[in-house]
């Protein structure tokens, strides 16, 4: 219990500056987060950690998890709707779990430290195509902690079939750099 606590206060410390103020909302003008260059890393297949079981709400009034999607390649893009980043990954995101769907590769974002009306306002407008779930207390990402989190917003995980973590992207992603990484997990 004494080491759960423990991570839990190391998780808030870490995240705090991407966080902000005020219940998760930074102030007019903050662009506090922790910055990335959002190249994708992919990790050897014996070296993967298996990922978390993690469920939740999400912003439509669903349920998403991990879960639902065994045996396929899910990709987790964990976001705000205040980090600037996020909204210019947006489009690459959409348009890479619209042209992977039919090949097996699933979609779930996490909202992350967000207000939940602001949160489904940017889904209204970025119309993603795959379920977020609301996470406004970090339960998800904490979930992470000894396998591979995701430490940053926005930060990607790419899980592979066998729901092992193969990678990793800190920052904004691109276009590029996802689409051939998760094609490669896929194709594994």
């Amino acid at each position: 219990m004494r080491a759960q606590s423990i991570s839990l206060v190391v998780l808030a410390l870490a995240l705090a500056g991407c966080a902000g103020s005020q219940g998760g909302q930074p102030q007019a003008g903050d662009t506090r987060f922790v910055a990335g260059d959002g190249k994708v890393t992919l990790f050897p297949a014996a070296d993967r950690k298996a990922a978390p079981a993690i469920e939740g709400p999400t912003l439509d009034g669903g349920t998403a998890s991990l879960a639902a999607h065994k045996g396929k390649v899910v990709v987790i893009n964990f976001w705000a709707s205040w980090c600037n980043p996020c909204r210019a990954e947006a489009p690459v995101l959409k348009d890479i779990a619209a042209k992977t769907k039919n090949s097996g590769v699933e979609f779930i974002g996490v909202d992350f430290k967000d207000d939940k009306a602001r949160a489904q306002a940017f889904e209204r407008t970025e119309q993603t195509g795959y379920p977020s779930i609301f996470d406004q207390p970090g339960k998800v990402a904490l979930a992470f902690q000894g396998t591979v989190p995701p430490a940053a917003i926005p930060s990607t995980l790419i899980i592979d079939e066998q729901g092992r973590v193969a990678g990793r992207a800190l920052g904004a992603v691109k276009y590029t750099d996802l689409m051939n990484a998760v094609t490669k997990v896929r194709d594994e």
